[in-house]
């Protein structure tokens, strides 16, 4: 475990507890004893379950995997935000040295019927997994591989695409949202395969059936406040709900007629 260095500090910890997604939960406190300030997040977290273990105490679950930023599975509100108080960052790089001594910390999982409670702080997040599966894909007939640079793109449109598929699917759009709505990954999806010509085919269609998946899981509708985009790991812009719109408002529009 890293974390060595620096100086230590002493945490209280409310963390939301639920035994299943039946179960009602609540807050329960906790304390985080001798915490490196040069650790992270998650190490913290890890410290006050070992200690809850050794007590004969059931620990808290939580997600992670990757623990570099990358994946986007530790989905945790910290102090009412997703991701916690760090801009463009995962919990999982989110280090103790943003907290002070003696602070108090609410940890609680994402919020959204959506999204409902597996436990503790572990919720379901396979409705994403289902919207992408309605169009998240090319489908046409590429043939064999094309030679390197046969396909030509402008760099703008190449960096635009890129940077809507650097969504790392976390959820934190949805957390954010006083509405719970999924616009910003959504958009983020349709825009780096409707950006390149490899999409295009299938560009209007790919929008509304996603869209139509959205609204069926549940998630709430997009009222551009752009909490989405502040809360984002990967700092998705607000750009795409816009290309989303113009693309489902198209695709809505040949389909009816």
């Amino acid at each position: 475990m890293a974390g060595t260095g620096g100086k230590n500090i002493n945490l209280k910890l409310k963390v939301w507890k639920q035994n299943g997604p039946n179960d009602k939960g609540q807050f329960l406190n906790y304390e985080a004893k001798n915490i490196s300030t040069e650790m992270s997040f998650l190490e913290m977290l890890d410290v006050m379950n070992e200690d809850l273990i050794n007590q004969g105490e059931n620990p808290v679950e939580f997600d992670h995997d990757c623990r570099e930023g990358i994946c986007g599975t530790c989905s945790l509100v910290i102090n009412g935000q997703a991701h916690g108080p760090d801009r463009g960052t995962t919990t999982c790089q989110l280090h103790m040295r943003r907290f002070k001594d003696g602070d108090t910390i609410a940890i609680e999982p994402f919020r959204a019927k959506a999204f409902p409670v597996i436990k503790d702080l572990v919720v379901d997040r396979s409705a994403f997994d289902r919207v992408i599966q309605s169009g998240g894909y090319v489908s046409t007939n590429a043939g064999n591989a094309p030679d390197a640079n046969s396909i030509l793109i402008g760099k703008e449109v190449a960096d635009e695409a890129f940077n809507a598929a650097a969504c790392i699917g976390c959820g934190a759009c949805v957390a954010a949202c006083k509405n719970a709505s999924a616009s910003l990954f959504v958009s983020a999806k349709i825009s780096h395969l409707a950006l390149l010509p490899q999409g295009a085919a299938e560009r209007e269609k790919r929008a509304r059936n996603m869209v139509a998946q959205m609204d069926e899981e549940a998630f709430g509708a997009c009222t551009n406040t752009g909490a989405c985009s502040a809360a984002c790991p990967k700092e998705i812009s607000l750009e795409n709900i816009a290309l989303m719109n113009r693309d489902f408002a198209k695709g809505s529009a040949k389909n009816r007629s």
